[in-house]
């Protein structure tokens, strides 16, 4: 159940973010439970991946090398979704990180711990 409460939370930011980011088009909200989906698959399988092969990166620069693999998991479900564009490699790390940030308080709030 909290997977599901999870999935519609990030939909709905997705969304929202297409509305008040820049550079993100999301055509409706099924594209963006897609994107949610992906994402969330991307971060599950691809995501430990690329951590593994750039951990010296990710050391050198203290960890903000993983700033730059969120994005790069973003422009990877741009390609799978064409609902779904971010205009360019900055705007993905903007909506990585303001996805991230939204997702963590509302994961707070709404989903319980059980």
């Amino acid at each position: 159940m909290n997977f599901i409460i999870k999935l519609f939370i990030s939909s709905i930011i997705v969304f929202a973010l297409s509305y008040f980011l820049p550079g993100v088009q999301v055509t409706n909200i099924m594209a963006a439970l897609w994107v949610a989906l992906v994402l969330g698959l991307l971060n599950t399988f691809l995501k430990p991946v690329l951590v593994l092969l750039t951990i010296p990166v990710t050391l050198f620069t203290l960890g903000l090398f993983l700033l730059v693999i969120n994005a790069i998991i973003v422009l990877i479900c741009d390609y799978f979704i064409p609902e779904f564009q971010v205009d360019g490699f900055v705007t993905a790390l903007f909506f990585s990180i303001l996805l991230s940030l939204s997702q963590s308080i509302l994961n707070k709030i709404f989903v319980s711990d059980k």
